[in-house]
This record gives C-alpha cells, sequence and structure tokens, in this order.
C-alpha cells in the first residue's frame, strides 16, 4: 500500500537541540554536519571531514539473505578450507540470490541488483519499492533489508610547501620492519599512482564507482584540474618513501591495493561531489577480501582500511557489521575512522559507520603538536581600531614581514549569513569587469564548509592574507596550498561584520600583522575536540585506541606547475585511522602467525591510556603502543566490552572475555578490573576465574559479572578496564562502560497524514509522515537515539492486523514520509472501510517499543 513519492523522499534530521543540520531519507540517509561552535572554542567544521552533500540514493536497499556467506562457510570449518571449496561455497552463496531473485520476478517485482556479495556477506543491492521490501520482509529466506546511506571522506586535506617545523611525521614503527610482504587494501577514492613517493608500492586496483581498471584518482568531470585527494593522501600515510626530509608512511615496504568505493558522483542538485554510498562500501570490502574476484579469498589482503564513513551511524548490526565479522573470518582486519563529529554522550555517542561494528578496529584522533604559531593582529576601520590582539596562525604560513595592508571582500553576496555550502566561488572575487576585489589586499572570508578551498581561491585571486570569520578555526588547521603561499587568521564574526559595513559605506580598513611566534599547544597529547566519541549503539567502547590525527604530512594527487611532486597534510580520523592500518601491517609482519582478531587484540590491548579528562568513550584503550603490541603475548575477544545501561540498583549482566595465549610458554594469568570512573552508581565487577594458567595457543573463557550495589545518582556513566597480567610479561586492557538511567521509549512523534479520508490513488496517495528517533541535550553533549527498526503495519477495521506495509532497519533520527495508496500488503486495492495505520518503533535500548496509529477511511 505505501509507496515512496514520486520524487526523493523529504527528510530533516532533528537535531536542533545540537544546532546540527543532518539529513534521513525513508530508505536512504546521508549526513550533513553544519554545528554552531561558541565564539571562543576552536571549531574544526570543515577541517576534519570533508563538506558533506545531500546525496539522492534513489530506492536503493541491501538485502541480507539467511544463507551463509564465503566468510560464514569458512568460520564454520575452522578457518581451513581448500580453493576449490571457497569457489564453491562462494557460488552457492550466488545461487541463493538468484533464486530469490526469480521467486520476486514470479510476484511481479522486478529486481535488478546493482552489487551482488558472496564472500563476507550473503546479500545484494537494489532499488524497491515499498511492496517489493514488504515481500521481502517476508520471505523466510531474508535475514533484513536495510539502508543504503551516503559514505565521506573522514578527513579533509590542506596541501602543504614543504616548511620546516609544519606538520607532523607519521611517528609509528617497529624496528627492522617496514611491512614488506602485507597487502593493505584501501577502500577510499582514486590513488595517484604516479606521485613518486608512492611509486611502486601501490598496485593495480579495482574501481567500484566508475569501473577503471586502475582505479586511479579521478578528475571532476567538468573541472578536470580537481583530482579526488583523499585516496592520495592515505595511500601517502600508510606506504609513502622518498619524500621531503625523509619523509615516510608507516608501512613503506607494504603493498596497497586500491578499491576506489568513493568519488566523482552527482549529488542531490546534480551537481559533483566526492561520496560513496554504503553499498558500494560493501562492494569494496568483498574485493578486499578477494582481489582477483575467483571466489577463492585466500588471497585476501592482511588490512583493509576503511577511509569514508557515514555520518551518526554507529550500528551494530547492519550490513557492514555483518561484513566485518565475515573479513575477519576471512583473515581480513577492517580498521575504520571514529568520525569527526565531536563529542557526544552520556548514552550513545557520534561514531561514524562502519565504526559501530563490533569486528571493526575503530579509530579516534589525537592532537600530538607540540607547538603552533600565532601572530599580532590589528584591524582597523578609518582612524578607529576594531581590534588589537594576538591570533593563531590558522595556516601553515607565516608572514615573511609584518604586513600593513588594505581589507577587501569578495561580493557581498558570499558575507551574507547564509554563505555557500562549499568555498567561496573565485569569480566572487572579482567584479564584473573581470578586476580583482582583493588583488594586494588581505580579504574577509566566512569561514564557512571548506575553509580551505576559499583560502586557495582568495590567493589565485591576489589577496596577499585571509582573515576568517564566523568561526574560531584551531591553529594551524589550514595548511599552504603550493600556488597560495598567504598567511591566515581567524577574526571575531562582530569585528569582521563592523569592517565589511564600513568597506561598504566607502571608509577603508586596514589590517597589521606582526611578526610570528609559536606557542605551546595546550590540547597536546589531547583527543581532537573533532574526534567522535561512543558508545556505539550497542554500548560497546568506540572508538577502541586512538592515534595521531591533525597536521600529518602526506602525497597529494597531481604535480605542482614546475613538475615537482605534491606534498600537503591532512587532518581527521580517517588520516588517524590509516596510521593504525599500517601499524597493523608492521605487527602482521613482526609476527605473521597471528590472525585478523589477534591484530586488532594486541593493538587495542597494548594501547597507552591518556589523561583521565579523556574519558573511554573518547580514547577507547588510549593511544597506539605499535612496540608494546609487538611484545604483548596475550589477546582478548572482544577487544572492548558492551556492558549496556544499568536502570536501578538492582541491574547485573554477565560478558565472556576469551582470553588467548599467542606466545610460545605457558602464560599464569592475574585479572582485575579498574575503574577509572565511578559513575552515577557503585558497581561490583566477579570475575571467573581469575587466576589461571594458560599453554601456547590455548584460550580460556572468562565470565565477567557486574552488578550496581547502590542507589543511581544521576547519569554519569561509570568506565574502566579489565586487565590481564602476565606473571612475566605485558598486561593488556579491555575498556568497558557502563551507562547509567532508566531506558528510552523509542522516539516517535510528530504522526501526520495529509488525508484521513481519500480513493484509492497511485499517483496521489495521501503522504504519511513522522518523525522517528531523537537527539537530546545532555549537561555534557548531544545525545543521539536511533531506532533499531520501525514497522508499518495496516490494520482492519475490526482491529486485526492485515499485514505489515513496510520496515525500516537502522532509523538514524530524522523525518521520514510514506505515500499511503490505498492498497494492502499484497498490491490489491482496499475495499471502502475505516482502515488504521500502526507505527511501531524499537530503539536500540532493548526497551518496549512505541506504538502509535492514526485512522484513515477509503472512499
Amino acid at each position: 500500500m505505501p509507496t515512496r513519492p514520486p520524487r526523493e523522499p523529504r527528510s530533516a534530521l532533528v537535531l536542533a537541540a545540537l544546532a546540527v543540520v543532518a539529513t534521513a531519507v525513508l530508505i536512504a540517509a546521508g549526513g550533513h554536519n553544519s554545528g554552531l561552535t561558541p565564539a571562543g572554542e576552536p571549531s574544526w567544521q570543515g577541517l576534519a571531514g570533508a563538506h558533506r552533500p545531500r546525496v539522492a540514493v534513489g530506492q536503493r536497499v541491501i538485502v541480507l539473505l539467511r544463507a551463509p556467506a564465503l566468510g560464514d562457510r569458512v568460520g564454520t570449518a575452522g578457518g581451513l578450507a581448500t580453493s576449490e571449496q571457497e569457489r564453491q561455497w562462494t557460488q552457492n552463496a550466488l545461487s541463493s540470490q538468484k533464486l530469490l531473485v526469480a521467486r520476486l520476478r514470479v510476484q511481479g517485482v522486478v529486481a535488478q541488483p546493482e552489487f551482488s556479495y558472496t564472500r563476507t556477506i550473503n546479500g545484494f543491492s537494489a532499488a524497491f519499492d515499498a511492496r517489493g521490501i514488504a515481500l521481502l520482509e517476508r520471505a523466510p529466506d531474508v535475514a533484513g533489508v536495510y539502508p543504503v546511506r551516503a559514505a565521506y571522506p573522514a578527513s579533509l586535506s590542506s596541501r602543504l610547501l614543504t616548511t620546516s617545523g609544519f606538520g607532523e611525521r607519521p611517528n609509528i614503527g617497529l624496528s627492522d620492519k617496514d611491512g614488506r610482504g602485507v597487502t593493505i587494501a584501501l577502500l577510499d577514492t582514486g590513488v595517484d599512482r604516479a606521485q613518486p613517493f608512492l611509486r611502486g608500492r601501490v598496485t593495480s586496483g579495482v574501481d567500484i564507482v566508475g569501473g577503471d581498471a586502475e582505479a586511479l584518482a579521478a578528475p571532476q568531470p567538468d573541472e578536470p584540474v580537481r583530482l579526488e585527494r583523499h585516496g592520495t593522501e592515505m595511500a601517502g600515510l600508510l606506504v609513502g618513501s622518498g619524500g621531503p626530509g625523509a619523509l615516510a608512511g608507516v608501512a613503506p615496504g607494504a603493498t596497497v591495493l586500491p578499491v576506489r568505493v568513493a568519488g566523482w558522483q552527482r549529488d542531490a542538485s546534480a551537481g559533483w561531489a566526492v561520496y560513496g554510498r554504503t553499498d558500494q562500501v560493501l562492494a569494496g570490502l568483498e574485493r578486499a577480501v578477494d582481489p582477483n574476484g575467483d571466489g577463492d579469498a585466500h588471497d585476501a589482503a592482511r588490512v583493509a582500511l576503511v577511509g569514508v564513513a557515514e555520518p551518526f551511524a554507529g550500528f551494530a548490526d547492519g550490513p557492514f557489521a555483518r561484513a566485518a565479522d565475515g573479513a575477519t573470518r576471512l583473515d581480513t582486519l577492517v580498521v575504520a575512522p571514529a568520525g569527526n563529529d565531536g563529542l557526544a554522550g552520556p548514552g550513545y555517542g557520534s561514531v561514524a559507520g562502519p565504526g559501530g561494528a563490533p569486528a571493526v578496529l575503530t579509530v579516534g584522533a589525537v592532537d600530538l603538536r607540540p607547538r603552533f604559531g600565532q601572530v599580532r593582529v590589528v584591524l582597523r576601520a578609518g582612524l578607529r581600531v576594531e581590534l588589537d590582539g594576538m591570533s593563531p596562525l590558522v595556516g601553515a604560513v607565516t608572514p615573511s614581514e609584518p604586513l600593513d595592508v588594505g581589507i577587501g571582500a569578495p561580493r557581498a553576496r558570499t558575507t551574507e549569513p547564509v554563505g555557500y555550502r562549499g568555498p567561496v566561488p573565485l569569480l566572487d572575487f572579482f567584479d564584473k569587469r573581470g578586476a580583482s576585489l582583493v588583488a594586494g589586499r588581505a580579504t574577509l572570508l566566512p569561514a564557512g564548509v571548506d575553509p580551505s578551498g576559499s583560502l586557495a581561491n582568495a590567493a589565485q585571486a591576489g589577496a596577499v592574507a585571509v582573515l576568517f570569520y564566523g568561526a574560531n578555526l584551531p591553529a594551524g588547521a589550514i595548511g599552504l596550498d603550493e600556488n597560495a603561499p598567504i598567511p591566515a587568521v581567524s577574526v571575531p564574526e562582530d569585528v569582521a561584520q563592523t569592517l565589511l559595513a564600513r568597506i561598504r559605506s566607502g571608509i577603508p580598513a586596514t589590517v597589521s600583522l606582526g611578526a610570528a611566534r609559536t606557542s605551546s599547544n595546550a590540547g597536546e597529547g589531547r583527543v581532537t575536540a573533532f574526534s567522535s566519541t561512543g558508545l556505539a549503539f550497542d554500548g560497546r567502547v568506540k572508538p577502541e585506541l586512538v592515534a595521531p590525527g591533525v597536521a600529518l604530512q602526506t602525497a597529494e594527487p597531481g604535480a605542482n606547475a614546475d613538475g615537482s611532486a605534491r606534498y600537503g597534510t591532512v587532518n581527521g580520523t580517517s588520516a588517524a585511522a590509516a596510521l593504525v592500518a599500517g601499524a597493523a601491517a608492521l605487527l602482521a609482519q613482526a609476527r605473521p602467525y597471528l590472525d585478523a582478531d589477534a591484530l586488532k587484540s594486541l593493538l587495542v590491548g597494548a594501547a597507552r591510556p591518556l589523561l583521565p579528562d579523556d574519558g573511554i568513550t573518547a580514547q577507547g584503550g588510549g593511544l597506539i603502543d605499535l612496540g608494546g603490541a609487538a611484545a604483548t603475548e596475550v589477546g582478548a575477544s572482544p577487544a572492548s566490552l558492551a556492558l549496556g545501561r544499568a536502570d536501578s540498583r538492582r541491574w547485573h549482566t554477565e560478558q565472556v572475555v576469551v582470553l588467548r595465549n599467542l606466545s610460545y610458554r605457558r602464560l599464569i594469568l592475574s585479572l582485575d578490573v579498574a575503574v577509572a570512573h565511578e559513575g552515577a552508581a557503585a558497581v561490583e565487577f566477579d570475575l571467573r576465574p581469575k587466576r589461571f594458567s594458560l599453554g601456547s595457543g590455548r584460550s580460556i573463557r572468562v565470565h565477567v559479572r557486574a552488578r550496581v550495589t547502590s542507589g543511581l545518582e544521576g547519569t554519569a556513566a561509570a568506565e574502566g578496564v579489565l586487565v590481564a597480567t602476565p606473571a612475566a610479561g605485558r598486561m593488556i586492557r579491555v575498556p568497558w562502560t557502563i551507562v547509567f538511567g532508566r531506558r528510552r521509549p523509542a522516539g516517535l512523534t510528530t504522526v501526520r497524514l495529509s488525508q484521513r479520508v481519500f480513493t484509492p490513488s497511485d499517483a496521489a496517495p495521501a503522504l504519511l509522515s513522522f518523525v522517528a528517533g531523537s537527539v537530546r541535550r545532555s549537561a555534557a553533549a548531544p545525545d543521539v537515539l536511533p531506532l533499531s527498526r520501525l514497522d508499518l503495519e495496516l490494520w482492519s477495521p475490526a482491529g486485526g492486523r492485515i499485514g505489515l506495509l513496510a520496515r525500516l532497519r537502522d532509523v538514524l533520527p530524522g523525518r521520514y514520509s510514506f505515500g499511503v495508496t490505498g492498497r494492502d500488503p499484497t498490491g490489491a486495492v482496499l475495499p471502502s472501510a475505516g482502515y488504521q495505520l500502526r507505527l511501531v518503533a524499537f530503539g536500540t535500548d532493548a526497551g518496549p517499543p512505541t506504538v502509535r496509529t492514526i485512522g484513515f477511511t477509503i472512499k
């Protein structure tokens, strides 16, 4: 009965409490962060996490089947299978999909799968209308139907003129190990293989987006000089070698297999934007575990780095979560960024997908810069001084000498509050006669969503400095475009607006920039403000560790005007994830007998804790310690715990942690629980067994029991680590968190039907709209509350259930719409009578569902 509206479904993510706008659509969703940062607090908007365009993915969904995939079969076989067996199991999974598609065709639903998945999961992606989805949900061989969403590069680069002291080097390594013999699949945009920094270390790849045999960094179709950058930057962090000043990646001996899962594609406004879709990312993971596509996964990459992220989609049971589990069974460690949406909680966090998946090694970002530059800024309008003070240098360039110049601005429309969704266009720096408005001057620019792009355009128009307003940009966040060596600072919004008004009224404005000075970075050694925090939507600690993620030096695609290679810096959790993926390659070389689960366990368990102010939900186990991981002898699975929500003093839970001896000797292990923050109630832990001997290669199941022993006072979370310590050796730490407070009802509000009495019509259906999920403001940060499932049911006038009309899974907070055509679940026209639509919403807290009903009458 319900059909999607003829155009893309309407959407508006309800994040008013956050001052953030994101989007969710009926079956597909993407996110856009336009967070408003209080004055005085540095804002990383547009600097860590590329601009997120609105993306229309149509009616695409991902259909998962119950029949086993290759990874399931290999896991059941204990990890041992012949090449012939694996090819047969892959074919069996494909046959089950073909059988389902054929049965749907008999029922009048024609499906044309766009991508087929047989290795990590058994399923396919295709476009279905609401009737097709309802048929799929009722099919006994279908495990679930999930939305396709947009995924975006989880960092933003700043191109670098190699200057002394600018940028941080990927300072992670193992002596005598360079990753030789290890393949890292890079699921990202295309890679510029011609870059000298990468030459010989990047193989021919797989292009999921465009079909190019080399998976190269593609140019923007309507602006060929603009290349995709993110994949090249990540590859540089992974395997770069021979850069300026001996710059190198973490694992220069390893090989990168580029899998282009994101790139230039049409967005919702018909423009070109760089993004990927989750069905494309899943297809990329399929090729990461089977690079030659023959159905035999013995050639699987040891590590797969996912460089893109679905904002806020930290679901633990969706297609990618299951695919990551399948990849782990095929011995591929999946590493992903936590996301760049900052602090959230105290319940669920802001972790991006696929970082919420239990099998994924999820990485946050830490700032390790010891110092940054600042200059004295004096702004004048006429004879009046509007500002006189010190300001951090936003970019890499310092004034070669004190500047004293006039101030200009681009065309007036770019200085209005609404601004642009991208950088200030180059044409807006010129008047109608083609004369530059900023040549030889400093220019006032709104920071917007892409300050790096605005800076580059201003420099091309002849500006000698940029004064950003509208956000307090962090020090050193923007690097230098090789063709645009100009300094940039942030100035207060009110001062900028005053200057703009004076300039428009004909009063000249000037700026004086003094000589640069260096200052200590108060944020050194702290989790960055942009790094997304946990928990994942199953209550699991995510991210599980952190790595450097600010101003990392790396390669850029293309070449300079003189033919020299380009280099730059990159910020974001995907940059941090790249360092961890490179570290995993080194660890795999050093200890080749370790499987994917053991690699993850050692990296998380050996991480060094940061300051207590950076809680477990922000740092997980702590800062990556590769040397410690290489020397650690015991692993834990899972690497982090999901202890859940305590809602009363009678609450208790039990989890199982499997400890494995990864050494060649017998270990005597002692277990304990360290509490970092007590939270809203006292919690008592019981470990069984607590002390034991474990032979080489053997495993033991440890039961972790936790119970509340006092009344609840507030909602502050309890945090800590489970510690396993060998009698002689390095301990490992398994992070955990307990959230306090009552289980929140599933959010389902503002249910409306545009017509209560109507004639059945496919062309002009009644519109059912509602808000699903919610975002709540806590004392510290916003709390994102999604739905695990939402059912739309049709009920008869007598109160009997007629059937399921539609089902949505993994529902992010947002406004959703269905077209109500007046048909029943089989597609038959309803007879004239009164009926009810019943919406049933299930939260991720395992509480009772929320039910809303609305009546209507068929004429």
